[in-house]
């Protein structure tokens, strides 16, 4: 970005999910240095991270870009074209050409497999099915249960228990990771241990055990937005000759970045697009995958630079990738894919914006435009409905409203919560911590300032740190606290002990900081200085299930409380974890009993290979009153950091030469709300700004029908100030029905009415933010509605 003399000018960063670089969900580590029990020296971690990338003490907004091999050469140019805006530009014919001719060579290839091998296909009840290698696909499969299954099956999730002979996952572009994702979002190597999702078009390759997705399940709803993201690619293709770069689908629809020159994107373009994505839907394309050589795609997309970057880059030499054609569009791509266009029943453009490539400020700018699909026109009209209650509940919008917080530019993404706002952030840390005392945590602080060693012990310097603020201290390196765990290693382990200790279940509300990309902060939801619910359970093996049982009834409590429902998925060892497949397949299990006696078998989902590198996990998506879903609590088992910190406990046995026998405790990571900040936003837009009367910042209004009984509404006011009641008098000159009305809007759950049959009979008439009159109320009776409500969370 340039710079002058006012100052820097303020840029606009989107950050892409489909390239971690830019957007860090969690962390990775080295596979090679934690292949034994030994925890790593110093000086060996030091190395370790001296490979990632480094800010140094400068702190900037642009994340390292040397994450992996594979990750695209940020230091490159482009050769950009004169940008031409046309329509149906004479190069996607060429394209189209090109992508025909190779096809004949890839058909000549498949010609030469065994296609007379049977396959046997397992279903989720037991149930087998036959078919043949290399003709019977996920369709065919799902027909001989019902026509119905087989059309409305949008990907089948697979898991190959056995290859045909002439199956090379090279060949056929299944080997190495996905090129248009980031190192910690690939799906991996094709793997008989590993799941795989596959177009329900494509013929099967061995036997395996299969699901069929639909809509309502995340890979299906991915995979049906990710197609709709390629409609959307064929149409700005058609319409404008853009420049296609990346299209992923999202957690809530999808988007693509293309490049137009010095064009932008308008509204004035949406029906346009509309209509064309219509017609798309209406031709019934069907989506055809091909593998390509590296040198096949390069000529295919010559006329792209940007594709051509991520070829030259992320595709090894002599191996091959795939791309998939709907219609004219031919993109590069690993799949899965809809078998046709016309399962997208309904489409709309729902926002656009301008971003850079690879997220970089200079790097070429690129338009976004993001859509929103459905299988059914009912859920599209569900979906606008649900978007204009965002709208209006957006919390940016009610803090500002209600006067809850506001940002500074001199501190971006920290929030300042004003006395109202810092009102229902304390009740939310004061109902986890009762929540934590009933249930046998103990409350630690812990520093917020560590030197850097601690990060190169615990593992997380080698890819978290360019999330972390760092600094000199005195010629070393130091860092603010992005996370509690490493701290919480070291107060476990700076003393012996014993099996009798545990569990130990620690809690911390230490204050967190992440340098997060600075297009990327959003209101409350996505900041860098914030608090956790964080907590820490040390404990036995054979404590695990126990302890998982625990949280989970922990987390319905708080969520019960909400009013939110949730649903459970059960995450299990992904291709690149660390530790022992033995003690994985134990915790997997346990995790899986904690799930059948918390909620009932049946009733949660495994999410195969999603799992933390560390370890096995519960993933917790909670739904708001508009159906939205948000990840927020979370509880994941890590058999790392204990081996990284050296942990250890005494069993109470002894080993053979009579010393004192020691073990390695289980470390479990749990959070209810999360981020405080976060869950903050997420009760704003659940509750719609009218909170509860136990969480309210503004409880109750009293309102004086004349001056004359302001010392009666003081005497009130005491009184309820006194049971930690937050109550205000409304003394202003304003008609009784304005002040009435103020106290409404204001979201005050009561307004108290004063006259002088109240005084006189020591009594208030009551009304509700909804403007229902209750009545006349004895002020003991009214204490008692008050505190019995606020005390039941209502």
């Amino acid at each position: 970005g340039k710079k002058d003399s006012k100052g820097p000018t303020k840029l606009q960063l989107n950050s892409t999910a489909k390239f971690a670089v830019l957007d860090l969900e969690g962390i990775t580590q080295a596979v090679a240095k934690l292949s034994t029990d030994e925890p790593p020296k110093k000086s060996d971690a030091k190395k370790e991270s001296s490979k990632g990338g480094s800010k140094g003490s400068t702190q900037t907004n642009t994340r390292a870009k040397g994450k992996t091999e594979h990750t695209l050469n940020a230091d490159s140019d482009l050769n950009l074209p004169d940008f031409k805006l046309e329509t149906n530009p004479k190069w996607i014919d060429e394209r189209l050409a090109k992508f025909q001719e190779i096809a004949k060579k890839r058909d000549e290839e498949f010609a030469s497999k065994d296609q007379t091998a049977e396959i046997v296909a397992t279903l989720p009840d037991g149930k087998t099915l036959t078919g043949t290698a290399w003709q019977t696909s996920p369709y065919d499969v799902a027909k001989q249960i019902s026509q119905g299954l087989a059309d409305s099956a949008i990907v089948a999730r697979l898991v190959y228990t056995r290859y045909v002979k002439d199956y090379d996952p090279l060949e056929s572009g299944d080997a190495g990771e996905d090129i248009m994702m980031g190192a910690e979002e690939s799906s991996g190597d094709a793997a008989a241990s590993s799941h795989v999702l596959w177009d329900m078009n494509r013929p099967l390759v061995g036997d395996c055990n299969i699901e069929f997705l639909k809509f309502d399940d995340k890979d299906g709803k991915d995979t049906f937005w990710h197609s709709s993201a390629h409609i959307l690619g064929e149409t700005l293709e058609s319409l404008m000759g853009a420049n296609l770069t990346i299209g992923p689908p999202l957690s809530g629809g999808f988007y693509y970045d293309a490049w137009i020159g010095d064009e932008v994107i308008s509204e004035e373009l949406y029906p346009k697009v509309e209509a064309a994505v219509n017609k798309v839907v209406k031709q019934k394309q069907k989506f055809e995958r091909l593998v390509v050589t590296k040198e096949e795609a390069l000529d295919l997309f010559a006329t792209n630079p940007f594709k051509l970057e991520i070829i030259k880059t992320k595709v090894p030499d002599d191996s091959r990738t795939t791309v998939y054609r709907c219609g004219p569009l031919i993109d590069l791509c690993r799949g899965p894919h809809l078998t046709s266009t016309s399962k997208v029943k309904a489409f709309t453009c729902a926002k656009h914006s301008s971003t850079n490539w690879m997220g970089d400020v200079t790097k070429p700018s690129l338009q976004r435009m993001y859509g929103v699909s459905f299988p059914d026109k009912k859920m599209l009209k569900l979906w606008k409905e649900n978007l204009q209650k965002a709208k209006e509940r957006d919390h940016r919008l009610i803090g500002k409203k209600q006067d809850l917080f506001f940002f500074s530019q001199l501190s971006p993404g920290s929030a300042f919560f004003l006395p109202h706002g810092t009102r229902i952030y304390n009740k939310l840390v004061d109902f986890i911590k009762e929540h934590l005392h009933q249930k046998g945590y103990t409350e630690v602080i812990t520093p917020n300032v560590y030197n850097l060693d601690l990060w190169h012990t615990s593992g997380h310097a080698l890819h978290y740190k360019d999330a972390m603020f760092t600094f000199d201290v005195e010629g070393q390196e130091w860092g603010m606290k992005p996370m509690n765990c490493p701290g919480h290693c070291l107060l476990y382990g700076h003393t012996i002990r014993s099996h009798r200790d545990l569990p130990m279940r620690l809690a911390d509300f230490g204050v967190l900081h992440r340098n997060e990309l600075s297009g990327a902060l959003t209101g409350l939801t996505r900041v860098r200085r914030f608090q956790q619910d964080d907590g820490h359970i040390f404990c036995r093996q054979d404590q695990i299930e126990a302890e998982v049982v625990g949280a989970l009834n922990f987390m319905k409590d708080v969520y019960n409380t909400f009013g939110m429902s949730y649903k459970l998925e059960l995450s299990t060892r992904p291709e690149k974890a660390l530790g022992d497949v033995e003690l994985w397949k134990m915790a997997e299990a346990a995790l899986a009993r904690a799930m059948d006696e918390f909620i009932g078998p049946g009733n949660w989902r495994e999410n195969p290979g999603d799992g933390a590198f560390y370890g096995p996990k519960i993933d917790i998506k909670v739904m708001d009153a508009m159906d939205r879903v948000h990840q927020c609590a979370t509880i994941q088992l890590d058999f790392q950091l204990p081996i990284r910190f050296d942990l250890t406990y005494q069993t109470g046995e002894k080993n053979e030469d009579g010393s004192t026998k020691l073990a390695r405790p289980v470390l479990v990571h749990r959070a209810m709300l999360g981020s405080v900040e976060r869950m903050f936003a997420v009760l704003c837009e659940h509750y719609g700004g009218k909170w509860p009367l136990w969480l309210s910042p503004r409880q109750v209004m009293l309102i004086p029908v004349h001056k004359d009984f302001i010392p009666y509404c003081e005497e009130i006011r005491k009184m309820l100030h006194d049971l930690k009641i937050y109550v205000d008098i409304s003394a202003g000159r304003e008609t009784f029905q304005k002040k009435v009305r103020n106290a409404q809007l204001a979201q005050y759950n009561y307004q108290l009415v004063v006259g002088e049959a109240e005084m006189t009979n020591r009594s208030v008439n009551v009304r509700t933010r909804e403007n229902k009159v209750e009545g006349e109320l004895k002020l003991d009776d009214l204490i008692t509605k008050l505190t019995t409500e606020i005390r039941e969370f209502k």
